[in-house]
């Protein structure tokens, strides 16, 4: 009944979207990982929840603040419509201050469905790190709402060795507030990254970004809309690609700007590595603008390694490989560098490297 639901590359806003990895994910049997569920926290405190195949596991986690509660999934979304259930929730004033929350989810085959939903009060502020590891088909809906003056700062690291990953978020940013989201797909699974944010309040910030890295024959794909409804918002969409092989990264984002939403400021970045000819890099970069004093750019690039700066390193003495890697380590930290906590910072960028060891 789940598969009879799902969209299909017939659909524009689908047509790159790779249901087949979809599919087969959600029909494969379970499997032991051999993975340990702790190893996948980063050593940093606060609460942390694990949910294995979509159901939380006590055992291992220490909820704090964070509650575990049945949900319904108010979404028209086709994806995120199907997670009602189980899931968390997390409700912080402005007494939780610097608040980080971890979640990992570990799938062992099959299908799983997890809505979460985050709302900040008035000058809350909190971290979420996420972290997907495993196989299976895991589908997450997370609906966020940030109050004036609130900042959450989410990080997402997609490791899963094989499956798919579709993740849905729902976001609306008050007058002042902060969002920022940056992903990581650095592991082996499909995945289809898709956001809807709305920016409501005066001098609200919203961002969302990250990096895509293929190999063989994968797919992964982000697709962002961000709104702007309230004077002097800001928003940034930054995203980078590597493909190698014959594997597919697909990136789309979009801005649009309502008719009173005067002085907007909104910059898309969408840049691809093809590490060979062989891989694929899409993108699509969209505006839509009603107001008429706003500052919008977006800029879309495809291309390889740059020959004159391979030259130059190897002329220093570094041999090719070498200098392969530094360049798309470069390449690809001009996103990760937007994470603003350290230790989630270089766990994000040691995730890249174990990635880039194996491509290059």
């Amino acid at each position: 009944m789940t598969l009879l639901a799902l969209p299909t590359a017939r659909q524009e806003e689908w047509r790159w979207a790779d249901m087949g990895a979809l599919k087969a994910a959600a029909e494969a049997p379970q499997h032991e990982t051999g993975i340990d569920a702790a190893s996948l926290f980063l050593d940093i405190e606060g609460p942390r929840l694990l949910f294995v195949d979509g159901r939380f596991e006590p055992a291992h986690s220490r909820p704090g603040p964070v509650q575990i509660t049945q949900q319904v999934a108010t979404t028209d979304h086709p994806l995120g419509s199907l997670t009602d259930g189980e899931g968390w929730s997390l409700h912080l004033g402005k007494e939780h201050a610097a608040l980080t929350v971890q979640v990992v989810h570990l799938g062992t085959g099959g299908e799983s469905h997890v809505p979460a939903r985050l709302m900040l009060a008035e000058d809350a502020v909190a971290s979420v790190v996420e972290t997907y590891a495993g196989s299976g088909w895991a589908n997450r809906l997370t609906i966020l709402c940030l109050e004036r003056g609130a900042r959450l700062m989410r990080s997402v690291r997609l490791l899963q060795s094989e499956g798919f990953v579709s993740l849905r978020d729902e976001a609306e940013v008050g007058e002042a507030a902060s969002l920022v989201s940056i992903f990581l797909g650095a592991g082996g699974m499909g995945s289809r990254i898709d956001g809807s944010l709305l920016v409501n309040g005066k001098g609200g910030f919203a961002e969302m970004g990250g990096a895509l890295l293929t190999s063989g024959t994968q797919r992964q794909e982000a697709a962002v809309a961000v709104r702007h409804d309230a004077l002097e918002g800001t928003s940034r969409q930054i995203w980078r690609a590597v493909a190698a092989d014959k594997s597919v990264a697909s990136l789309a984002a979009r801005v649009e700007v309502a008719r009173g939403a005067q002085q907007t400021d909104g910059e898309q970045s969408l840049r691809g590595l093809l590490l060979q000819r062989s891989a694929t890099v899409n993108l699509k970069p969209e505006l839509e603008i009603f107001a008429d004093d706003v500052k919008c750019a977006h800029g879309a690039t495809v291309g390889e390694l740059d020959k004159m700066a391979l030259f130059y390193l190897e002329s220093r003495g570094i041999d090719r490989a070498r200098a392969q890697a530094l360049l798309t380590r470069a390449f690809v930290g001009d996103a990760l560098a937007r994470i603003g906590e350290d230790a989630v910072r270089e766990a994000f960028a040691a995730d890249a490297e174990a990635w880039l060891d194996t491509a290059l």
